[in-house]
């Protein structure tokens, strides 16, 4: 370190002139000592002394007010001041002059207190003050009178002291705009801690972080929820829990944009209800969400029928959802009867007739018929609407005209519950269809059940810098979810609505009665499900697997709160409950069994659809009635907790590999196919003779059919001795079977009904068979009775091969 050297005598021999001695010598003792603490102050710096913070006493503001002078409007001596003190300032090094006389000790002593009790480096003291007395000289007032506004522009243009700036706003003027102040997360946190001290703020969020993390929540969602405290805690200005209510919390919360931190004020009032702070939490509200009306919705709609679709809306008791489907669908028929019926104006003017045209119109319908010109979300834009949509819109209608006719709005000039009833052609179409997966498909999601790790899971929300985005659920509650799907045949609010404690073990042998059979106690394990939709509350047996995964998760699981039932209102422990809320009714089917697809190695949807929740319960009712040693209709009832066996036929499918052994059991093409013996002349089909002379020859038993066709004679299977007819014992026949060159063949012949009943029903059938063919034609022309020969039986038919239809076979060699 250099040292500087002292500085020597003048040249001339006169000594170094004193500009400030003979000023100096002129004041008295207290004027220097005031002189001297100006000097060290501005030098360097307030005398720094430990501010007292906030603890768990009561709490007293910081700075007292009433030592001020708070007049908003400047004297003429500070209106001069101002400007040469805040421009001069600029140039003078680092520490030096921070105290700016008494003219302008009114205006800087309150800002000097409060940067003193915040805490503040000398450099941003000096940064703080220099901004704030160019502010006040801009505006010609002082900060005392600043407005909200001008505050919140004051401190977004010096980004470098915002927390100072704010700070001394916050506690000098009252200032409460703190949600209007940009990148408000740093904003809470900061000026709590400089209002309320850092370690009676570190100690507040420490006690509700305790309680947030015994309930699952992540650090990310952690500082959200402790954010909405520290806002809290300042915007009723005291450090203290207990002094928080749900109205302040409420208050908070509306001062956002819709939705924006709603969860967190949930989440934070239940924290602080376990707490004992204040009686009950808060409960998350979800309304319906409900389409804006534009001006466009009505376009091309007649305005009677457009005010009373209005009044309609206005006075349904349907859900708010429902009521927003049928107004626009309403208004959708309004457009098609200003095209098709321009005469008819108002659902007063409808008859029997335009009401059964509007079922056939709503029975050919498809997606984007008659919409608004806006209306761009139609998905399924020219495609046939399905049965139940078509069916739900005729219902629609009805309900219309129905309750503008009670409400005597209109006359009742027909019946709505007649005029438009559902054609049974469209009921016919509608019913359950459980969809069944493939069996291989199946088996690979099952694979990914069993192998589920935390990397397959889906991840949600960015990810800090340099790490992974975090995962919705722990992979123990994701294992458990995809097993209970896999292998309990639960329906999606079943699964999301089981109990903590849902699982019972069997510890021993049992003996099952009636049957004498023994059950092993670690063959299954018992689940319990809750109240559904077809029956009460039953317990049935699932794979010990299911049970494993439960307890791995109950044993990791958070500690939670009782929650109200959704359909029973009973206050319940729900088993898949993560941060005090149940886990979402889409999760299952929009991000885990995607997940399991991705892992197996599958698409996520077949030519029968996506794979969903409820698809799983089919497939396994499907496999149970299937397997080697199938449940009955009866036991699959029970088991899959339906009211009736009548619904429990449409899940319990026959696989098709079951149906097509029984179906090559029973021998069909067997059954209808019969081998006739032909002989075949090659010396005939050699010679070229074949067009002139006769070459195949049908072996009948007592004779031979010459007839190419014979397949499709009707006399086939009793000959009535035609011309084509060559008996056996024929001096032609004898010479056909004497030839050496030729060739033996079978050749199977396709039976009708009563064809196959000669054969096995016997002599009443061939009787019968005999008398229709008195009068049918023979190939050569005159018919059995013209002829006057008696029908002759043939006795030289085969059973035919499987898997043949009309064609020849070889059955030996040249002869």
């Amino acid at each position: 370190m250099k040292i500087k050297k002292k500085r020597g005598p003048r040249k001339n021999g006169k000594p170094w002139p004193n500009n400030i001695g003979k000023w100096a010598a002129s004041l008295s003792a207290e004027e220097k000592e005031q002189y001297h603490q100006r000097a060290a102050r501005g030098l360097w710096g307030p005398e720094k002394q430990e501010p007292k913070k906030a603890n768990d006493g009561p709490w007293i503001w910081p700075i007292d007010l009433s030592r001020y002078d708070r007049s908003g409007s400047l004297t003429a001596i500070e209106q001069d001041r101002l400007p040469l003190c805040a421009e001069a300032y600029r140039f003078h090094p680092y520490g030096r002059r921070m105290d700016f006389g008494p003219e302008l000790d009114r205006l800087v002593r309150p800002l000097n207190d409060v940067l003193d009790y915040t805490g503040i480096i000398t450099l941003h003291r000096k940064y703080t003050l220099v901004f704030l007395l160019h502010e006040m000289a801009e505006r010609r007032r002082s900060f005392w009178a600043w407005s909200a506004d001008e505050w919140i522009d004051s401190i977004h243009r010096k980004k470098l002291v915002r927390q100072h700036l704010l700070a001394i706003a916050y506690l000098l003027c009252g200032f409460a705009d703190l949600h209007r102040i940009e990148n408000d997360q740093i904003v809470y946190l900061c000026l709590a801690r400089k209002v309320f001290g850092r370690e009676y703020v570190d100690i507040i969020a420490q006690r509700v972080r305790k309680v947030l993390v015994e309930w699952g929540y992540r650090i990310g969602s952690q500082n959200a929820i402790l954010k909405t405290l520290y806002e809290a805690l300042l915007h009723i200005r005291s450090p203290h829990l207990h002094q928080l209510t749900v109205d302040q919390l409420q208050a908070v919360v509306e001062r956002r944009p819709p939705r924006t931190g709603s969860y967190r004020k949930v989440a934070l009032s239940r924290a602080l209800a376990s707490m004992g702070i204040i009686p009950e939490a808060l409960k998350i509200e979800r309304p319906p969400r409900t389409k804006q009306r534009s001006p466009f919705l009505i376009i091309g709609v007649p305005p009677e029928w457009a005010r009373l679709c209005d009044v309609w809306y206005e006075r349904s008791t349907a859900l708010t959802s429902h009521r927003n489907k049928s107004y626009y669908f309403l208004l959708n028929i309004g457009r098609w009867l200003a095209h098709a019926h321009p005469e008819v104006a108002s659902p007063a003017d409808w008859t029997r007739d335009l009401a059964g045209h509007a079922v056939s119109v709503i029975c050919q319908w498809h997606g984007g018929d008659w919409c608004s010109p806006d209306s761009g979300h139609v998905r399924s834009r020219g495609k046939a609407l399905a049965p139940g949509t078509r069916a739900e819109r005729i219902s629609i209608l009805r309900m219309f005209f129905r309750d503008l006719q009670e409400w005597d709005l209109i006359p009742r000039r027909f019946d709505p519950a007649r005029s438009l009833t559902t054609p049974k052609s469209l009921l016919a179409l509608i019913g359950p269809n459980p969809r069944a997966i493939a069996d291989d498909i199946w088996a690979k999601l099952v694979w990914a059940g069993l192998n589920l790790t935390a990397d397959d899971l889906p991840r949600m929300g960015p990810g800090s810098l340099g790490a992974k985005r975090p995962h919705a659920y722990p992979v123990e509650m994701c294992r458990a979810l995809a097993l209970t799907w896999l292998f309990a045949g639960l329906r999606n609010n079943e699964i999301l609505r089981l109990r903590l404690g849902c699982i019972r073990w069997q510890k021993d042998d049992v003996t099952v009665p009636g049957t004498g059979d023994n059950l092993p106690a670690d063959a299954v394990c018992m689940l319990d499900v809750p109240v559904n939709k077809t029956s009460t509350s039953f317990t049935k047996p699932v794979d010990r697997i299911v049970g494993e995964a439960i307890a791995t998760w109950e044993r990791v699981r958070p500690q939670g709160e009782r929650l109200p039932d959704p359909k029973t209102g009973e206050l319940v422990d729900f088993l898949f409950l993560m941060r005090l809320t149940p886990v979402g009714t889409s999760y299952l089917n929009e991000r885990l069994i995607p997940a399991l697809c991705s892992k197996a190695g599958v698409p996520t949807a077949d030519v029968r659809g996506n794979f969903t929740s409820h698809r799983a319960r089919s497939t396994i009712a499907s496999q149970l009635y299937n397997a080697r040693e199938p449940m009955t209709l009866f036991e699959l009832q029970q088991w899959l907790g339906h009211s009736s066996p009548h619904s429990t036929q449409h899940y319990a499918k026959i696989t098709p590999l079951k149906v097509a052994k029984s179906y090559a059991d029973a021998g069909y093409f067997a059954r209808n196919l019969r081998a006739i013996e032909v002989l075949v002349d090659q010396d005939v089909v050699r010679s070229g003779r074949a067009a002139t002379e006769p070459w195949k020859f049908y072996d009948l038993g007592h004779g031979y059919c010459t007839y190419d066709f014979f397949e499709q004679c009707q006399h086939r299977m009793a000959c009535a001795k035609c011309d084509f007819y060559m008996p056996k014992k024929s001096t032609a026949a004898l010479l056909l079977e004497g030839k050496t060159h030729l060739l033996k063949l079978l050749q199977e012949i396709p039976l009708g009904e009563p064809e196959q009943a000669a054969i096995e029903d016997g002599v009443a059938a061939y009787e019968n068979l005999l008398s229709k063919l008195a009068d049918v034609p023979t190939p050569a022309g005159p018919t059995q009775r013209q002829i006057g020969a008696e029908l002759v039986q043939i006795t030289s038919l085969r059973q035919g091969l499987l898997g043949a239809t009309t064609e020849m076979r070889t059955i030996s060699s040249q002869r």
